[in-house]
């Protein structure tokens, strides 16, 4: 047989440290390492990644004949030098950037690590270094099944850029323009996150969640629009006054373990719009304003650039990338604020996406190879054997026992369904954990934890039991694909939970504990092709209930997302969860 081009696509030394593998220009395994390491966002490099993706599929590293990484230290390389020797910046954030930069060369001797370690052969492939939002792009559109869209990145900084955009055609990017540094919607969101008193990496969300709750006409958001300047051809512009991170930097550690970031809003941010809120503090109506403002504003750039990219490429279609691509209010907004008729956003929108695309950049524009594969799922995780699954149960049995716990193995998995539906529907709350880890940040009925939308008491029940997370964070409603038009005004595949799309009026209480404040729902639609069972679940819930919808959230508890069946059964025992559903077990606590 011929033997199979393997490319390995690394994101290292970054946040959502991740690694995948592309086999003959088809995706066969990817996964952030925060899953295997157990700290959220993990940064460095990710060698249980990079392990668990060539054992899949039975790669040594000697096998690998390149790897992607998605940073080149050499992009913007003069523009660099010059800004960082006009502008002085300190010798704590000089220090910081070369520290970083240099990471990126240590990922050859690691890798020679891994080999070392798991007996994997001799490590002979190219290292090829892609421009950071070069691979963001390609991680949207080479993906995507489009033959020709609109790209465009979104994110904080990568490679002395912020925001890059084009045209996506065949199996080529040709890049029309950029922002660069010191410019950037996402640093703009993540100094209204931490204003807001929300200081870890990656919270963004929350600004997200609790905007919905704000007024985004009030007066600060005609004050917060004075930060974000638009120009010509969809650019934008931030009052440097009011951030940090131009002049006297701002510390970022991302040395194995989860990453920091100093604060990046200046003085002048207080003084405009009031103390910044402690984490301990209170949420007033005056922080849920201006998170509705920040939104707002976020919005504004956003749509004033997709507006433009729109005109310069004449393309209905737009592939999106970059953290800001995680924004699903604002996603959800682009077929009512834009003339863009298609969307594609890959579950991994983030920098742990990169990976994938430094890989297909290598395989599609290096190697000049035609597009094959198309991403519907994302199903591209660890699975485990029942096996393995039985073994760890027999050896807690004991446990299990003294938690006043049964286990029952359910063959059919119609009936595991029907089971299943029926607990969700008297108001149990289910662990979910089947087939292969999700890749990106959302729980997509693999490793999910599901409860009925109806209850209006859900959201408590679920936070008190087992999130313990703030209460103005919604739930997301998992959705039969065939039954999405007559709950939301939307009609459109959402498979990765990155749209926000309207509950129909009539509907909102009926599904109130997915339904948020302004009557919106995250939602994920599911086909029987990509996921039968989950899609066999939610169809024995309509049966019951009526109701194609059901609510799901990630499975763990303040963690990364549950990987292995170990860790599912762990954070079943230690929370208030009533059933757990691990492959074909039916784990239930007595008297439910």
């Amino acid at each position: 047989r011929k033997k199979a081009l393997n490319i390995l696509g690394i994101n290292a030394y970054h946040g959502d440290s991740a690694a995948c593998l592309v086999v003959d220009g088809r995706l066969a395994a990817a996964a952030e390492e925060e899953r295997f390491r157990r700290v959220k966002h993990w940064a460095g490099f990710p060698s249980e990644a990079v392990r668990y993706c060539l054992k899949s599929q039975g790669v040594a590293i000697s096998d690998v004949d390149y790897i992607a990484i998605n940073r080149n230290p050499k992009a913007n390389f003069f523009r660099k030098i010059f800004y960082t020797l006009s502008h002085h910046p300190s010798f704590a954030s000089i220090r910081d950037r070369v520290q970083n930069l240099s990471k990126v060369s240590r990922v050859e001797s690691e890798l020679r690590r891994v080999s070392q370690t798991d007996g994997g052969g001799v490590l002979k492939a190219k290292i090829h270094p892609i421009e950071h939002h070069r691979a963001h792009l390609a991680s949207a559109f080479f993906v995507s099944g489009f033959d020709s869209a609109a790209v465009v990145s979104v994110d904080g900084f990568g490679d002395f850029v912020s925001t890059m955009w084009g045209v996506g055609q065949g199996n080529r990017l040709n890049v029309k323009d950029e922002v660069g540094f010191p410019h950037s919607l996402g640093l703009f969101y993540l100094a209204m996150t931490q204003f807001l008193g929300f200081p870890n990496y990656g919270d963004e969300y929350k600004l997200m969640g609790l905007a919905a709750y704000g007024d985004p006409r009030s007066k600060m958001t005609k004050a917060l629009g004075e930060v974000v300047r638009l120009g010509a051809r969809g650019r934008f512009q931030l009052d440097l006054r009011y951030f940090l991170h131009h002049a006297g930097g701002v510390s970022m550690l991302w040395e194995n373990g989860e990453p920091t970031i100093g604060k990046v809003y200046s003085e002048k941010m207080e003084s405009v719009f009031g103390p910044a809120r402690k984490p301990d503090e209170p949420v007033t109506q005056r922080h849920k304003d201006l998170a509705a403002a920040a939104q707002e504003v976020y919005e504004q750039a956003f749509f004033h650039l997709l507006g433009s990219v729109y005109r310069q490429t004449k393309n209905p279609v737009l592939c999106l990338a970059g953290g800001c691509g995680m924004n699903s209010v604002a996603n959800g907004k682009i077929f009512e604020k834009t003339e863009f008729k298609d969307l594609y956003v890959q579950s991994a929108a983030g920098d742990a996406g990169g990976a994938i695309g430094a890989a297909y950049h290598v395989w599609n524009e290096v190697l000049k190879k035609p597009r094959s594969f198309v991403m519907r799922h994302a199903y591209w995780g660890p699975e485990f054997p029942e096996t393995e699954t039985k073994i760890f149960l027999d050896s807690n049995q004991k446990e299990l026992e003294r938690q006043r716990c049964t286990v029952e193995r359910v063959d059919d998995d119609l009936l595991l369904c029907r089971r299943t539906a029926q607990a969700v529907a008297d108001g149990k709350v289910v662990g979910w954990f089947q087939g292969r880890m999700e890749w990106g940040p959302r729980a997509l009925g693999n490793r999910s934890i599901i409860c009925d939308p109806r209850r209006t008491d859900m959201k408590d029940i679920l936070n008190l039991k087992i999130k313990r997370r703030e209460s103005f964070r919604p739930f997301a409603p998992a959705i039969l694909r065939e039954r999405v038009g007559e709950w939301f005004e939307t009609d459109y595949d959402v498979p990765f939970m990155l749209q926000v799309y309207q509950i129909r009026q009539e509907k909102r209480s009926v599904i109130p504990a997915v339904t948020h404040v302004n009557g919106s729902g995250r939602l994920q639609t599911v086909t029987e092709n990509e996921n039968q069972l989950f899609y066999r679940l939610i169809a024995e819930f309509e049966k019951l209930t009526g109701v194609p919808v059901v609510l799901n959230t990630s499975f763990n508890e303040n963690e990364p997302i549950v990987c292995k069946p170990s860790e599912a059964v762990e954070c079943f025992l230690r929370t208030r969860m009533d059933v757990l559903v691990l492959g074909n077990f039916l784990i239930q606590r007595k008297g439910d």
